[in-house]
């Protein structure tokens, strides 16, 4: 499969774009710094430049064109201000996914976040983080032209992944390493029964491949 990925140098898509290039697959790492070119290159992946923020439907488009599956895992970070949960949380989602419809790519797999709500109150740096989070979900959701899967992972950790993970519509709080994280993404991409669902992955006890068959199966 060709599998395009915004937020290319994310610290998830890096892990993913290992995974599926180990196994053959060809990944295609949207990047906005030319800098991070050989961080990709050496994990197997394609980079293609392209500042979301400012790019065109059409100029996403153009990476997209061929591609078998997209993924959104872009996001503005943890040291950004408000203004820019909505220019790359929400709003380069939303560009994405427009982006896949007009290239013809339905596979349209969102990392999104635990908590994620269009109408989560409060001000904060990260109120408007979940609502912009929440507002890009809902945006692809509506959309009948993508076979979209949102991933809602619980708190991120950099510890060595377990293959184990709890996967459901709602599981509560619970962390899960960035590595199980990127696993269960592949298995969403080779699941396509999945789609149309929002899920929540935290850590558990289910191999993330029985896990990804069984949501599959409800």
């Amino acid at each position: 499969m060709r599998i395009v990925i915004a937020g290319g140098h994310g610290q998830i898509a890096l892990r993913l774009e290992r995974l599926l290039a180990a196994r053959g697959d060809e990944a295609v790492g949207i990047i906005r710094n030319p800098q991070q070119s050989q961080d990709l290159t050496d994990a197997g992946a394609e980079p293609a430049v392209l500042d979301l923020e400012s790019a065109t439907v059409e100029q996403a488009a153009e990476v997209l064109r061929g591609a078998d599956a997209a993924v959104f895992a872009a996001g503005a970070g943890p040291n950004s201000g408000t203004a820019r949960k909505d220019t790359v949380d929400r709003d380069a989602a939303v560009l994405f996914a427009d982006a896949a419809e007009a290239a013809g790519v339905r596979r349209f797999l969102v990392v999104s976040a635990m908590g994620a709500d269009p109408d989560h109150a409060g001000d904060e740096v990260f109120d408007v983080y979940l609502r912009a989070k929440g507002a890009a979900d809902a945006a692809v959701r509506a959309r009948t032209a993508l076979d979209w899967t949102i991933l809602r992972p619980g708190m991120l950790t950099t510890d060595a992944g377990t293959g184990q993970v709890l996967l459901a519509a709602s599981t509560g709080r619970g962390p899960i390493p960035r590595d199980d994280v990127a696993a269960t993404l592949v298995e969403l991409l080779d699941t396509p029964a999945t789609a149309g669902l929002t899920l929540e992955a935290i850590s558990g006890g289910k191999p993330i491949t029985v896990a990804v068959k069984d949501i599959a199966g409800n």
